[in-house]
């Protein structure tokens, strides 16, 4: 009978025992109901996925939703500036810079002239200037004559001076008379001259004006004496002339 309790008891303690193994696998007493897990979010990284990829996926979770349930991204806002913006000036012609349209001086670059004898009033010759060029030009004092070698230029008569400097428009023509002669007979030294050299005077007495030119003359020559006398530049032939 003895012997049969102990058998009792034995079988009982194993049971137990048992019983308290499964209970405590950890050996703590309590049993391990594994940590609690977060659900997983729209910003956790995914295999492969970078940092950069994961705002993105922040950025798309922060969607908001009109009650039409139509989507609305927020964006963001920044300044910037315009490139190739600048101010400009611009300058007209007729400034005398040497621009289209500014005023230059006549020679015999940018005219044509002529030289012809005329029947009245006696011993006289009429030379005419046209401006061949694109620009105004002007004629300042009197034309510079020289017939052939002549070692002397004949004055300009200061009573044909204009009030103001001729000045001729392209295609315009200026003039200046030319008395070769005394009608009388009181010139000194008369010579027949079969070439003539007609240069320009520049903005000052006497300076250069330029390139000259040589007209042409009637084949027999033209007579002329130490009366020889011209005048200032005209606008029109009858000022030129009428002297």
């Amino acid at each position: 009978m003895r012997m049969r309790h102990i058998r009792l008891l034995a079988a009982t303690g194993t049971a137990l025992a048992a019983l308290a193994l499964t209970a405590c696998g950890d050996g703590t007493g309590t049993k391990d109901e594994g940590a609690a897990h977060p659900a997983p979010s729209a910003a956790t990284t995914a295999p492969g996925q970078s940092s950069g990829d994961r705002a993105t996926s922040g950025a798309s979770a922060a969607r908001t939703h009109t009650p039409t349930g139509r989507p609305t991204t927020r964006t963001g806002t920044g300044t910037g500036t315009r490139a190739g913006t600048g101010t400009g000036s611009g300058h007209g012609a007729g400034t005398g810079t040497g621009t289209a349209g500014s005023v230059v001086l006549c020679n015999g670059a940018n005219t044509t002239v002529t030289a012809r004898p005329v029947t009245r009033p006696l011993n006289h010759m009429l030379i005419t200037v046209k401006n061949t060029g694109t620009r105004t030009c002007l004629l300042p004092y009197y034309p510079v004559l020289r017939f052939d070698e002549m070692q002397w230029a004949p004055q300009g008569d200061k009573a044909t001076q204009p009030q103001a400097v001729t000045t001729l428009a392209p295609g315009e023509s200026g003039y200046a008379g030319v008395l070769l002669s005394a009608a009388d007979g009181s010139g000194e030294a008369g010579a027949t001259g079969h070439r003539l050299t007609v240069m320009f005077q520049g903005r000052t007495p006497n300076s250069d004006g330029g390139p000259a030119a040589t007209p042409a003359l009637p084949a027999k020559g033209v007579y002329y004496d130490s009366s020889l006398k011209v005048t200032y530049w005209q606008q029109n032939a009858d000022d030129a002339l009428d002297w």
